[in-house]
């Protein structure tokens, strides 16, 4: 059996970005029918928060737009490396942190910030990762300041409301990617997404011929 993708999302407490990426690429994998090949997590790059959950903002974004949630924030640690195919930074502060982080140079590899995956963008330099290929998007693997989520957390409830356009912007770019290195074999078509249930149930259903007694 294939062992699955893992992917790591990582803000600097794991209260705000981190677990709203984390609860925005879960549904968007539930919806592509690939929830049971690719494992999704998150982390900060700092303590403060660990064991708390969500800032409620985050919270209350993640429920306006219909995404399920359930978080306990942690600290991110050297050693996940070895288990992770690929490490999402929000930022480029993140991803310099985490590159630093890294044992190893394929380590760091595995480190990309996620609006680097915008829709659209196409898979470029690929880098070997623990258990598979990691996808390298296209933009190149350097910082920059223009593909920052900004962090919300001194701000309004506005700014956790452009973090997730942010974030669900980028994640369909990011599936992409993680849907061209999965084997050919487990690539399957979109479910259907949960607000389209309703409109299906809706469709006139054929008629069901009656059993001969």
């Amino acid at each position: 059996m294939t062992a699955p993708f893992r992917i790591c999302f990582v803000c600097t407490g794991n209260i705000c970005r981190s677990p709203m990426a984390e609860s925005v690429f879960r549904a968007r994998l539930t919806e592509a029918g690939l929830d049971g090949l690719v494992e999704v997590d998150s982390a900060g790059t700092g303590g403060w928060h660990e064991g708390d959950g969500a800032d409620p903002r985050t919270v209350a974004v993640l429920r306006a737009g219909g995404y399920q949630h359930a978080h306990t924030a942690r600290q991110f640690q050297a050693s996940w490396f070895d288990r992770l195919d690929l490490v999402i930074a929000l930022d480029s502060g993140h991803l310099r942190e985490l590159r630093r982080l890294a044992p190893t140079a394929r380590d760091a590899a595995k480190v990309q910030l996620l609006r680097a995956y915008g829709t659209g963008a196409a898979t470029g330099a690929v880098a070997g990762g623990a258990s598979g290929p990691v996808p390298a998007p296209a933009s190149g693997p350097g910082p920059s300041h223009d593909l920052d989520v900004p962090d919300p957390y001194y701000g309004g409830f506005e700014g956790f409301e452009e973090c997730l356009e942010m974030v669900e912007t980028a994640s369909d770019g990011l599936l992409a990617a993680i849907s061209a290195t999965l084997p050919a074999r487990t690539v399957v078509t979109a479910r259907v997404p949960d607000h389209d249930h309703r409109r299906a149930a809706q469709e006139p259903q054929q008629p069901q011929e009656k059993e001969s007694t």
